[in-house]
């Protein structure tokens, strides 16, 4: 098993709340990593029919079966048991549940009502480069990175990419769309993710979205919460400054995994990522991602945003500090160019921010600070302090 970074934040956490919900994609190691920890606790799937139907027909005595708790797997499953968990957390100081779900909106809107207080709540997404790194299994390049993709099975089970992802799709939707929403039609779903791979990294227009799904801007709107209830996707919301008022409002969409959009595209190799013509777009949403993956993996929320004015001016990355925003821009090219910092420059001159506070994440392999900004390479982004 490859050590996963949220195992330290689980294991404080667990002295603090009587309840863990630990939340992320299907096959992003959950299961593995609570089992892994929680030792001394029996472990129930609900996704079981069987277990799935006793709960439902009868809480209170199936949960009477963990009289110290237990870990809960795809909780969403059984919305009535939260209520019954409250109370027995309340009651029993030294009792402690562990919930785990693939869908983030379910689970949140379920703890909200009963367990709020009382449950911690943590992401796991697939691997971060950092785990990859520390298990000696970095790809020698970015593009096959990319490629391959993070999910824990493809390395576990040495799994083909052009396999694992499209059987992935084929399941996700089978199983966690209707489960979320009952969609009618899935082959125009399955096509509506296919377009949205194609706006990785674009910032979403909803409208263009719909027409050329061939359907509503509304439903184009409900299935995109859908793919980002699932964790398919996220968005990054644009960064609100007064210094200029003249800016973009819409988010831009990306992809948890780069491996599932470049299957999604059809690319069936990393050599095809090398001459892809969004490749810029792909680097970009891999290392905005593992930066999201530092945080999240340590329980911390990421204020992560975007910047672009009217004239398309952009900064592709801006983490929201307390002692002030840092800005980054992420630049696939492989060799330093002081034209990656045009940007950078702009967005110093309306915002104040000195040098250090601006960053190049790029392709190559070297890390270089100078006068105007700092030069990071790919391989480096787990020393960032998110």
């Amino acid at each position: 098993m490859i050590p996963r970074e949220s195992a330290t934040i689980i294991g404080k956490l667990r002295k603090q709340f009587p309840v863990i919900t630990l939340t992320g994609p299907r096959q992003s190691g959950k299961t593995t990593l609570i089992n892994s920890i929680y030792t001394d606790l029996p472990y129930a799937s609900l996704e079981d029919i069987d277990l799935r139907t006793a709960a439902l027909n009868d809480p209170r005595g199936f949960l009477s079966n963990f009289p110290e708790g237990a870990v809960l797997d795809e909780i969403q499953r059984t919305p009535e048991l939260f209520s019954y968990i409250q109370g027995i957390v309340d009651k029993n100081k030294k009792t402690h549940f562990v919930l785990s779900s693939s869908q983030n909106f379910l689970l949140l809107e379920n703890i909200s009502q009963t367990l709020a207080g009382r449950a911690a709540i943590l992401k796991l997404l697939p691997f971060s480069i950092s785990e990859l790194h520390h298990a000696s299994l970095v790809p020698d390049t970015y593009e096959q990175l990319i490629f391959t993709g993070m999910y824990p099975g493809i390395y576990d089970r040495d799994i083909d990419p052009e396999y694992f992802y499209p059987s992935y799709i084929s399941t996700y939707i089978e199983r966690d769309v209707r489960q979320i929403k009952n969609i009618e039609n899935l082959n125009s779903f399955s096509n509506f993710i296919q377009l949205c791979a194609g706006r990785t990294g674009q910032v979403v227009n909803l409208n263009s979205l719909a027409i050329d799904a061939g359907i509503s801007p509304n439903t184009a709107k409900s299935w995109l919460s859908i793919l980002e209830a699932s964790f398919i996707i996220y968005f990054l919301q644009p960064y609100y400054e007064n210094f200029n008022k003249r800016i973009i409002k819409s988010p831009k969409l990306y992809f948890y995994d780069t491996g599932l959009v470049c299957s999604l595209l059809g690319i069936t190799s990393a050599n095809q990522v090398k001459t892809f013509h969004s490749k810029g777009a792909l680097f970009e949403n891999l290392i905005i991602t593992d930066l999201m993956k530092s945080g999240l993996h340590k329980g911390v929320n990421p204020q992560f945003y975007y910047w672009q004015n009217k004239t398309k001016q952009e900064i592709d990355l801006i983490i929201d500090k307390p002692d002030g925003p840092v800005a980054y821009e992420i630049k696939s090219g492989m060799t330093i160019n002081d034209n990656y910092l045009t940007n950078l420059k702009y967005w110093q001159k309306l915002s104040g921010e000195k040098p250090e506070n601006l960053n190049v994440i790029y392709g190559g392999d070297k890390n270089l600070k100078t006068s105007s900004g700092n030069y990071i390479s790919w391989r480096s982004i787990q020393e960032i302090n998110i």
